[in-house]
């Protein structure tokens, strides 16, 4: 009687004797020829758009390009919260002061980075400045006492002279 070993399901019967489970050594070694082989496999085959061009490529911004330009802060409808039924109001406040001195610090902020974004990008260019110093030509500017630096100009006047327009320089009269 010939035995069909492949068909058998019972690993303890007598008449199975030659077939036995895999080892856990040879069972991963199955598992790196197969994934081995779906490895080579799948490199053959036709793509669309590799996985990394699609990631490396997302424009997270392309909805709203300027958003994160300078100035764009008046585009994205932001405001101070409105006060709810159980929100903090300080002691000594009634919620309608405690709301206005809220608005008017907002419009602070406002008016100051609205001052800020009229200063944005304004830069002196590199190549003018340096044909206006003079350092293509000659080198006076060498001798001056700035060196051919362009100073800042201060809020402060430094010049040692007194304004007798100024009223009021910080000094009491004696």
């Amino acid at each position: 009687v010939q035995q069909n070993h492949l068909v058998c399901q019972n690993f303890s019967h007598t008449n199975c004797d030659r077939l036995q489970a895999p080892t856990p050594i040879i069972m991963k070694y199955i598992v790196a020829l197969l994934s081995l082989l779906v490895a080579a496999v799948s490199g053959f085959a036709p793509m669309a758009t590799p996985f990394f061009n699609k990631v490396f490529d997302m424009d997270l911004f392309a909805p709203k390009s300027d958003q994160n330009m300078y100035g764009a802060r008046k585009k994205k409808n932001l405001k101070v919260g409105k006060l709810g039924s159980k929100a903090y109001v300080p002691n000594g406040l009634s919620r309608a002061e405690y709301e206005k001195i809220r608005a008017g610090e907002q419009a602070k902020k406002d008016a100051n980075y609205a001052k800020n974004v009229k200063k944005a990008g304004k830069f002196q260019d590199f190549t003018v400045w340096y044909i206006n110093r003079g350092t293509d030509k000659q080198d006076g500017w060498k001798k001056s006492v700035t060196l051919g630096h362009t100073m800042a100009k201060t809020k402060f006047d430094w010049s040692g002279k007194k304004d007798e327009n100024k009223k009021y320089d910080g000094l009491a009269k004696k």
